[in-house]
């Protein structure tokens, strides 16, 4: 099992900044430290093997250590609430249960876990219930009847703390045939409630270790308190908001559909009890009201009043720093990691972990800089961190074509789901996971890790697959920076703007808009842009515009996806943009990358066979010492340069027609099959075996500005460049394209 794990603080930092990394121990009471920048993380003995260059600085050595655990789970808190039980009060609410099964969820509380005094509403075993605590017994009374899943439910619960009084009541907002899931319970449970002078929760409460648990699953709207003991009819006039019937006394109404964009869940009560949400649950969802006639929610706000609250949320771990590094300013930019070790690794345990970032160039820009970045792919680190679909989702191997070997670190994400899923899994209750986070450990994203999704062979992924591309550039003596996503997010065009080229990772697969604005300028501005990878640029994002390293994916109506948003959740909650394929949006991947996504499978990687146009004079720089016709028949990621995911030149979505078609692989498997937003009818030849349009292509073409784009079409192409000692086809031709790119002479533009 894995004994020491970590997360930075950041992904990218400047020379003067500091860097603070988090990390746990599973045993032990020290760790060792050191700064390490990262040339290859890919241990296949078939290629050249993990590569650190040592560099010394101050937090080399042992370091104190602890276990440090997450408290996951979304939820609602009033730090300064009034103490309901001085008089009686009444909860009103419409919820949506997508867990009832389980037992213990909290919908209200405002409850002292120590001396187990205050009440609680709850739903336990899909029954609506309330829990009276008086210090020295507790009290419960519960409807009766289960709730439905997905099925919205006007809840009311009146509570008189003088004498223990609680009626409970349940009413479907739908009604069906042979269901009875209406419930009525009312007692005098004979506890005296305290005035309570603590915090206000919703869809979660505290526990005695300061920790929050209790978490509601599925959605509630509009909750509010009044004063009184109040009919459960009376919801339904609060909800019409009838201006002609007498409205009680309000002591918080919240409504869930102002402030969306934030983490403010607005009391529009006469007290202004204000909540903020934590741990991010899922905003911008459809009400118990939504009528369908509007899928945008900043158009008829008042019918997304609903928040998604899961038992498995995350944003930020909250880990203390366990070590932290100012960066030196000659320290040159590039990929580095924190390697931490506790200990030997062996079988049974792995006691060594690499902690990733990058260092930006410094933000003064003064002095001479490369005139090569590699923008490193973190938004698509993000949008796999901690992918644990292949553990457990079943047919995986079938998906992969082989047998799964499962490593100590996936077998830490598999106990450890507080950990955060990725923007593939899905909530426990079912519904996809939309937002992903930095601020949390991203087991499988750092070297030395072998991913399920990266093909036989080297089995690599995202952060892991792009250390091909350190390697060679290493090799090759080249002096580049590093930017990350969240740079370019930040600092849009200004920050490329003197660059001459910029490479891309191996999968570059989520921006930003503003990431997809800067680099279009970039490139119509003249940049020359070497696109190393495939299914680049395919899923837009949106960042939190109040909660750093955060973003949020709705998975809209097209693309691969391992689960879909809901009708009517398709626009991002942080923005208010529409969410989904870049393609969707009328931008396909082709527009900035020359080609686009046609096909991907997990199994073998093939090669590329020689098009004619590698002979335009135009592409005689690519060919320079490159004659032969068949390339990238070798590699480490399945065997060959062209696999795992395929792009191919398409004009109608966007491909400049001037693009060369350079050569195109051949030989795919049947498990490479073509995308599925690719086709209307299911074809019959879906796979490489039988489907023509299963290929990648290599592609050049120059810009109108003087500028070029150089593609892959491929993830698997870096995996080849050190093959036979990086004396190959492969990596002669991205040799040429990187000295021709490097070279100022502006390309032909007729």
């Amino acid at each position: 099992m894995l004994k020491i794990l970590g997360y930075p603080d950041r992904l990218s930092v400047a020379p003067g900044e500091e860097i603070a990394f988090k990390v746990s121990l599973e045993e032990g009471t020290r760790f060792d430290a050191r700064l390490v920048r990262v040339i290859h993380g890919d241990a296949n003995p078939a290629g050249p093997g993990l590569k650190f260059r040592h560099i010394p600085t101050a937090i080399d050595g042992s370091h104190p250590g602890r276990p440090q655990r997450i408290d996951a789970g979304s939820y609602m808190i009033v730090e300064r609430a009034p103490a309901l039980a001085a008089k009686p009060f009444t909860f009103f609410a419409m919820i949506w249960p997508k867990l009832p099964e389980r037992v213990d969820q909290t919908l209200l509380a405002q409850w002292d876990p120590k001396t187990r005094r205050g009440f609680r509403i709850t739903v336990d075993g899909g029954r609506l219930g309330a829990i009276l605590g008086d210090g020295k017994r507790i009290a419960r009374l519960d409807s009766g009847k289960a709730m439905l899943i997905r099925q919205w439910y006007s809840i009311a619960v009146a509570i008189d703390p003088a004498t223990g009084a609680v009626t409970l009541d349940q009413i479907p907002v739908g009604n069906y045939a042979q269901v009875d899931d209406r419930g009525h319970a009312e007692a005098i449970l004979g506890v005296t409630l305290p005035e309570l002078e603590a915090p206000l929760t919703i869809a979660g409460c505290p526990q005695a270790d300061g920790t929050i648990d209790g978490h509601f699953d599925g959605k509630i709207d509009g909750p509010m308190l009044c004063e009184g003991l109040r009919p459960a009819a009376l919801h339904q006039t609060l909800r019409a908001i009838d201006p002609v019937t007498p409205a009680p006394k309000i002591i918080a109404r919240w409504d869930f559909s102002k402030e969306i964009e934030t983490t403010t869940a607005v009391d529009v009560g006469p007290h202004a009890l204000h909540g903020q949400l934590m741990q991010l649950p899922t905003r911008a969802m459809k009400g118990w009201n939504w009528t369908g006639e509007e899928h945008n929610w900043a158009r008829k706000p008042d019918q997304y009043g609903a928040i998604h609250f899961h038992h498995d949320d995350v944003y930020d771990a909250g880990w203390e720093t366990s070590v932290a590094l100012t960066i030196q300013d000659d320290l040159p930019s590039g990929p580095y990691a924190l390697h931490v070790t506790c200990g030997a690794s062996n079988a049974e345990a792995t006691r060594e972990s690499y902690i990733p970032f990058f260092v930006r160039p410094p933000r003064n820009r003064n002095g001479k800089r490369p005139d090569v970045v590699f923008l490193a792919p973190t938004c698509s680190y993000l949008a796999y961190a901690n992918h644990a679909e292949h553990i457990t989702a079943r047919g995986a191997e079938l998906q992969m074509g082989r047998l799964l070997q499962f490593g100590h670190i996936d077998l830490y994400m598999y106990e450890h789901p507080e950990l955060g899923g990725s923007l593939y899994d899905r909530h426990a209750d079912g519904s996809g996971v939309a937002y992903t986070s930095r601020l949390r450990p991203n087991l499988n994203c750092a070297p030395a890790y072998h991913s399920w999704l990266g093909g036989h062979g080297s089995a690599l992924y995202q952060y892991n697959a792009d250390t091909h591309i350190f390697d060679w550039l290493d090799h090759q003596g080249i002096d580049y920076d590093v930017i990350t996503d969240e740079d370019l997010h930040a600092d849009g065009l200004d920050l490329i703007r003197d660059y001459r080229v910029i490479l891309t990772g191996t999968h570059p697969e989520y921006h930003s808009t503003a990431m997809w604005d800067a680099m279009k300028a970039w490139i119509d501005r003249g940049g020359r842009l070497m696109y190393l990878g495939a299914n680049g640029w395919y899923w837009r994002i949106a960042f939190h515009q109040h909660l750093p390293g955060v973003f949020e994916l709705r998975r809209s109506e097209d693309g691969i996806r391992t689960w879909e948003s809901e009708p009517g959740e398709y626009y991002h909650s942080v923005n208010g943009e529409y969410g989904g394929l870049w393609r969707r949006i009328g931008r396909a991947p082709n527009v900035i990358g020359g080609v686009g996504f046609i096909a991907q499978g997990f199994d073998l990687s093939s090669y590329y066979r020689r098009a004619p146009d590698a002979d335009n004079p135009r592409a005689a720089f690519i060919f320079e010492g490159v004659p032969d016709a068949i390339i990238g028949d070798f590699g480490l990621v399945g065997g060959g340069a062209a696999g795992i995911e395929l792009d191919c030149i398409e004009t109608r979505l966007g491909s400049p027609p001037n693009m060369l078609r350079l050569a195109s692989s051949e030989g795919h498997t049947p498990m490479i099959m073509l995308v599925n937003e690719e086709f209307g009818v299911v074809p019959p030849n879906l796979g490489g075996d039988l489907n023509p349009r299963v290929k990648a292509d290599l592609a050049f073409g120059e810009t109108p500005s003087g500028g070029a784009i150089f593609a892959t079409g491929s993830i698997a192409w870096c995996g080849s460049l050190s093959h036979n000692h990086y004396d190959n086809n492969v990596s002669r031709i991205t040799a040429n394209v990187l000295k021709r790119f490097r070279d100022p002479k502006p390309f032909p533009t007729r």
